[in-house]
């Protein structure tokens, strides 16, 4: 069935999506901790301009600009790179946020214990970091899954596509998008499940859920 295809590939396009999120977002999280100038204006540029630029105008610019000055990139990795940057601007924001809430006697007492900044990062701060950006992380997740219908102007067979095509042969537009709308709410429903069940394996003991 096109739709079931179709989704298949929003679902892919969201997976991947989030992926190049977090590993975006961790990165600029991470050069954040380095109180280095430069790294400093180079991060207060990026989170300014990719906060506010469009996902769509993003996408047009990988896609149909770069082309003029030799740079073509692939429609799939047009679109994940083009959320991947939107996300990981805004999960940037939600990581360094976690990381300041980390108790700092945790980070001294590590490193009394003899770990280095390093061992302390990733045993210390990650993991509580991880615990507390979850709910945050839901949020810009599901806004992914919303920004993946503008696949279709590139080309990518998502279900916003299909429908297109199904309901331009059939003329039943409203049958079409009403499933649409449903499939979309059962892939929305089964991410936040899945978030939910990791935000209560990881939450931290004691700490009552937001």
């Amino acid at each position: 069935m096109a739709l079931a295809k179709g989704a298949g590939y929003t679902i892919l396009v969201t997976i991947a999506s989030i992926g190049a999120g977090l590993a975006i977002g961790l990165l600029m999280a991470v050069l954040s901790r380095l109180q280095w100038k430069p790294v400093a204006l180079f991060l207060a540029v990026y989170l300014y301009v990719f906060r506010s630029v469009p996902v769509l105008v993003l996408l047009f610019i990988v896609f149909f600009g770069l082309p003029g000055i030799g740079i073509r990139i692939p429609p799939f990795t047009s679109m994940v790179l083009s959320l991947g940057l939107v996300s990981g601007a805004y999960l940037a924001e939600i990581f360094r946020g976690a990381m300041s809430a980390v108790d700092q006697d945790e980070i001294l007492a590590a490193e009394a214990m003899g770990m280095n900044r390093i061992q302390s990062f990733l045993y210390i701060i990650l993991p509580q970091m991880f615990r507390m950006s979850i709910p945050g992380m839901i949020n810009e997740f599901t806004s992914v899954l919303k920004y993946t219908p503008f696949a279709y102007t590139v080309g990518i067979p998502e279900i916003m596509k299909e429908a297109m095509s199904l309901a331009a042969v059939t003329l039943r537009g409203v049958e079409i998008y009403l499933a649409v709308g449903i499939i979309y709410f059962v892939i929305y429903k089964l991410f936040v499940m899945f978030f939910m069940v990791l935000e209560k394996k990881f939450r931290i003991p004691g700490l009552a859920a937001g």
